[in-house]
């Protein structure tokens, strides 16, 4: 690999390592500090919410300063927190933390894929979200092995400040401002199908959220009643979703690939109400691999059906990561309340939605494309 690609995937390792290191250790962390696992999940929620959030206002700051600029002060600003976070001492300083490391982590997603494409490295956009994927998977095993969740999210906290020199030292030095451009979200917004695939984003990772963030507290519980070092070896089939994305993203079907990638997430979901081991963790494969195929297909829609692509891939990812923070949270709290059956029923009623929003959208597109053609020849609408 070429200093670009190997900072960049090195980035992205960092980046998602340190958002999602606190996810498997949320029952230790919920513990410590006496406080319910929804209260817990904020820790993720807040980091997520605060990345959604961020995400157009820095991909605008790079179209002023520059790509290069924003890539680094993303990662190393949220690696120097993640060093920080283990040693605070309040649950509220945590949060606060967790919500400015978020912030400051936007500026990756939102502005890597337009550095390679500047830099004339599209091939390494699948190295970029094979490190986003193995940075994810990695900060969760990671953590969850060790005993404490101080310690787990430290260690984290120390391989992603190498991952972060690594990004430093291998990004060239060349990074010419970008001509500014007019910016117009409305083309973003004007379309139905467009509407419905952001619905796709929110409430597709809204379900997969709220499931990783609730499976610790299940297999820690009776029956299962797992440490959480054997709890955690549920995160390696996230791995799954790198493979998932990169196959099922060449598909040029997308409506076949989001469609079905819904349905085996939603398949995985309905699996994991048995208790035992075993089958969840295969549902868990179910819905890994499934989410991440839907995701890449809306992904790929969104930027066949944008004309300004630009806007609209930040939107579609503010809504995915909107999604993880409400979803995330809300799904955790109604596992607390209600325990994993009714979990798994409203994760799947979201997936439902998101489906058939996105089939509405199409029928109106198609009659929508029907009307005009019959303005144009004269011949009658077929009913």
């Amino acid at each position: 690999m070429d200093r670009i690609t190997v900072g960049v995937t090195a980035g992205g390792l960092a980046s998602f390592a340190l958002l999602y290191a606190p996810q498997p250790v949320l029952p230790q962390l919920a513990a410590d500090f006496g406080i319910s696992p929804g209260q817990a999940s904020l820790v993720v929620g807040i980091a997520t919410g605060a990345l959604a959030l961020g995400v157009i206002p820095l991909s605008l700051l790079s179209e002023i300063t520059g790509r290069r600029p924003v890539v680094l002060m993303s990662v190393v600003i949220a690696a120097l927190l993640g060093l920080v976070i283990p040693v605070l001492p309040s649950f509220g300083a945590l949060v606060a933390v967790r919500a400015v490391q978020g912030l400051a982590l936007a500026g990756f997603p939102a502005v890597a894929m337009a550095y390679l494409a500047e830099q004339n490295k599209i091939h390494a956009i699948g190295m970029l979200i094979a490190g986003n994927t193995f940075g994810g998977m990695t900060g969760r095993l990671v953590a969850g092995q060790v005993g404490g969740w101080r310690e787990g999210i430290g260690i984290v906290a120390v391989l992603a400040a190498v991952a972060t020199i690594v990004l430093i030292r291998t990004l060239p030095k060349g990074d010419p401002r970008p001509k500014r451009q007019g910016i117009r979200l409305r083309p973003a917004v004007n379309k139905p199908i467009l509407l419905a695939l952001y619905a796709v984003a929110a409430l597709g990772m809204g379900s997969f959220v709220a499931l990783y963030n609730s499976i610790g507290f299940r297999l820690a519980a009776p029956p299962l009643e797992l440490s959480p070092q054997l709890a955690s070896l549920v995160f390696p089939s996230y791995a799954i979703g790198g493979v998932s994305s990169a196959v099922f993203g060449r598909v040029t079907t997308k409506h076949y690939v989001l469609f079905g990638g819904l349905g085996v997430m939603a398949l995985g979901v309905l699996v994991t109400i048995a208790d035992s081991v075993v089958v969840i963790a295969v549902g868990f494969v179910l819905i890994t691999t499934g989410f991440f195929a839907a995701h890449a297909a809306a992904g790929g829609w969104v930027n066949l059906a944008a004309p300004d692509k630009g806007p609209a891939s930040g939107l579609y990812t503010g809504a995915y990561y909107a999604g993880a923070c409400v979803g995330g949270t809300v799904g955790t709290a109604i596992y607390a309340a209600w325990g994993w059956t009714s979990l798994a029923l409203v994760s799947g009623s979201w997936l439902a939605l998101a489906a058939l929003g996105v089939l509405l959208a199409g029928r109106r597109n198609t009659l929508s494309r029907a009307k005009n053609l019959s303005r144009k020849t004269g011949a009658p609408l077929a009913t």
